[in-house]
């Protein structure tokens, strides 16, 4: 299952942030934004960060992007 942090992208368009801001503000390095502006998965801790510092929620900031074709079975 693949992560979309577009929500969050649209949201600092929202508020008029950039990237390099939301790091500062909470507390997270530009590599972590960089490896989430490229779809990468980070801790729940980062989220945690960035959720507190922009007083939202986790639905607010990702969704998660079922495959086409689960093969594997699982949740």
């Amino acid at each position: 299952m693949a992560v979309s942090y577009k929500k969050l992208w649209k949201l600092l368009i929202d508020r008029d942030m950039k990237k390099k801001e939301l790091a500062q503000l909470a507390g997270i390095s530009n590599f972590t934004i960089s490896k989430m502006s490229a779809g990468n998965n980070v801790t729940v801790e980062v989220l945690g960060k960035i959720c507190k510092a922009l007083n939202c929620t986790l639905d607010d900031i990702m969704e998660f992007i079922p495959e086409d074709d689960e093969k594997e079975g699982g949740c």
